[in-house]
């Protein structure tokens, strides 16, 4: 056993002198590098604490995730802007309740005004040419828009304080939209997204009826502000609306209630290259209901022929004309057919008649009676 022994400790003696001889500066260097690891570990861990603390949505963000947004570079879109009536049924989800309940539960413009209000969503000034402006420089400050809409206030230091009464949620009795169709040639389906909604306060004039105050001859609509779902599909995530009079059981949340296209809204424009509404398009009242119609069946014929060969609406509709008034000629022949056959069938009786009546008159056979006796 004592040859192994030996064996054993010459080796442990020639790990030793080697590490015993290696140079200072690389123990130094290595205490360095560890040193600096350290650095950059504590230095991304501050760069993960930063960009969390940027990002004070995101756990909300993950709490409630909401609808994806259009792809930039979708092979098919069309963008139009929809006005929507809160007085219609399919829409009154969005305004009722007019004042803030006890468990809560809020109309969609008393929540953008508190969100304003706090500073956790931006929006941006609405501009004369109806399109919206999401640029740094245009975000509107909320201070300017209680002002300009004569809202009433009170300064307490850093915040502003509104009392509820005064928040005009009754006057906003529409909004704007805008709403982009798409197809998103990455998963080969076809959406229809709400990108960016106005609210619009509808303040009458100076002639009202005291008899009926809710009664104005002359009302207005003012556009307040432009705000994008981007910025508010979290918050609409957390609060509901009653959808059924019927079932008051049957709730959604209020972004579902736009990602399943739950409302109903007119056209009054449509993303042009001369920036044009419908109206200054179309000209007329007539022509602008006719306008809005298309773009429907536009968009109808478009999701529905999405597999097959394109459906031109113009087109289309020239077809149909055409075989309306086919079959119109065809109806018109047949009824002349009808008319000519019944006609003929009468000339031919008559001639029948006239023809028999000749033939007994103009016969030289006598007649012959046969008369029985009886016996």
């Amino acid at each position: 056993m004592k040859p192994y022994q030996y064996i054993l400790a010459a080796a442990v003696m020639m790990v030793a002198t080697q590490l015993c001889a290696q140079p200072a500066q690389t123990r130094v260097q290595t205490g360095a590098t560890t040193r600096t690891t350290t650095a950059t570990r504590t230095s991304t861990t501050a760069t993960r604490t930063a960009a969390t603390a940027q990002q004070p949505q995101s756990r909300a963000s993950l709490m409630f995730p909401t609808a994806v947004n259009p792809p930039a570079d979708a092979s098919w879109r069309r963008d139009i802007y929809r006005e929507l009536d809160l007085t219609k049924d399919e829409n009154a989800a969005l305004y009722y309740p007019v004042e803030p309940m006890a468990n809560g539960q809020v109309n969609l413009f008393t929540l953008l005004f508190q969100l304003l209000n706090t500073g956790k969503i931006p929006a941006y000034t609405y501009d004369i040419s109806g399109l919206e402006n999401f640029n740094q420089d245009n975000r509107m400050h909320f201070k300017d828009m209680l002002d300009r809409f004569e809202i009433p206030y009170e300064v307490n230091g850093n915040s502003i304080k509104v009392e509820p009464i005064d928040v005009p949620s009754a006057e906003v009795l529409s909004y704007f939209v805008k709403e982009s169709s798409y197809y998103d040639q990455h998963t080969a389906t076809y959406h229809s997204r709400v990108t960016a909604l106005c609210p619009v306060m509808h303040r009458a004039g100076n002639i009202v009826d005291f008899n009926n105050p809710s009664f104005a001859s002359d009302v207005q609509k003012n556009p307040l502000f432009w705000v994008k779902m981007d910025d508010i599909n979290t918050y609409l995530s957390q609060h509901e609306v009653m959808t059924s009079n019927i079932n008051n059981a049957a709730v959604m949340s209020m972004a579902d209630f736009f990602a399943t296209n739950r409302y109903k809204g007119t056209i009054y424009m449509t993303a042009n290259m001369q920036g044009k509404s419908l109206i200054q398009e179309a000209g007329s009242d007539t022509a602008l209901v006719a306008a809005q119609k298309r773009i429907e069946r536009e968009l109808v014929d478009f999701e529905q022929h999405i597999w097959h060969a394109p459906i031109d609406s113009a087109e289309l509709a020239r077809k149909d004309s055409i075989a309306a008034a086919e079959q119109a000629g065809k109806k018109v022949k047949k009824t002349t057919t009808s008319a000519t056959s019944r006609s003929t069938a009468r000339q031919s009786t008559k001639s029948e008649k006239q023809s028999s009546g000749s033939s007994s008159s103009g016969s030289s056979a006598p007649r012959v009676s046969v008369r029985r006796e009886r016996h």
